[in-house]
């Protein structure tokens, strides 16, 4: 199922340039399950855990990291790893946003400038 505001951005997107563009960051994320939360000495489970940090994306070259728990992006919390998709999505690439994560017990905050999904390769 698709929300109505996805296809309704989806659909101005192709009137306006033909295509739909997604925004991408480069970075695989995980459910914040009670149990992490707790390994990471969390007071709640709100965020993502960072998994993986592709190579040359948007996320390593602004400083992600494989551990980070991703908490915020641009002031707007970061429940599940639903919303964190969702709204990386539907950021145009080109735009800088700021991350926040939770690094080793600190908050860290990072510029990222969104990327453009790269095309899936063709086996």
């Amino acid at each position: 199922a698709i929300s109505a505001s996805t296809a309704k951005k989806s659909m101005e997107q192709i009137i306006q340039h033909g295509s739909v563009t997604r925004g991408w960051v480069g970075a695989g994320v995980q459910e914040l399950t009670p149990e992490l939360a707790e390994s990471f000495k969390l007071g709640d489970t709100k965020g993502v855990l960072i998994t993986e940090v592709i190579h040359n994306s948007p996320a390593e070259r602004a400083g992600m990291k494989t551990g980070d728990i991703l908490v915020a992006i641009d002031d707007k919390t970061i429940e599940d790893s639903s919303t964190m998709l969702d709204t990386v999505a539907n950021l145009p690439p080109g735009k800088v946003v700021l991350i926040k994560l939770v690094r080793n017990g600190t908050t860290v905050s990072l510029q990222v400038k969104i990327g453009k999904r790269p095309r899936p390769v063709a086996e």
